[in-house]
């Protein structure tokens, strides 16, 4: 079934849990921003730029992969992802405030391990209705991957 016979409502409802998250991460990422710009420190600037980034656009950008791209993917498969990804930002988040490592390294997992999902669920449309945004997708997808580990890596350097 393609976005076109799928109907409007109903690609939407399959990314709205992606969009809302988004939508409360990029505020949350403003709110914080605001609260600390007279006294940010290097990991409040960090924190802020990667809620609106990673936990906010990127998470917006797979809704609509989910959405737009993957129609025929099964519910279970879009779940997954987003449960995966969102819980991912926060534990990389958490990790990072409270200096848990491991807890960094495995949210970075489960961050991968979605971006993984959701490139399954969007190849498996052979035709796709919008080419141009499934490249855009891929380079996204490509950039994020690259950045997890070096993230993590970073991290791990305590930097």
């Amino acid at each position: 079934m393609s976005t076109a016979t799928m109907g409007v409502s109903a690609v939407l409802r399959r990314a709205l849990p992606f969009f809302v998250c988004a939508l409360v991460s990029v505020i949350a990422g403003g709110m914080l921003a605001a609260a600390t710009a007279y006294s940010t420190t290097q990991k409040t600037a960090w924190a802020t730029a990667y809620i609106v980034l990673v936990s906010g656009v990127a998470q917006a950008v797979l809704g609509a992969a989910m959405g737009w791209l993957a129609p025929n993917a099964r519910q279970p498969i879009t779940w997954t992802s987003f449960v995966l990804f969102t819980l991912g930002n926060v534990g990389v988040l958490v990790g990072q405030f409270s200096g848990v490592i491991a807890l960094t390294f495995v949210s970075g997992a489960m961050l991968m391990i979605a971006l993984i999902l959701v490139v399954v669920a969007t190849h498996r449309d052979r035709a796709p209705a919008h080419p141009g945004a499934l490249w855009t997708f891929r380079i996204i997808v490509i950039l994020l991957a690259v950045s997890i580990p070096v993230g993590l890596t970073l991290a791990a350097l305590g930097r």
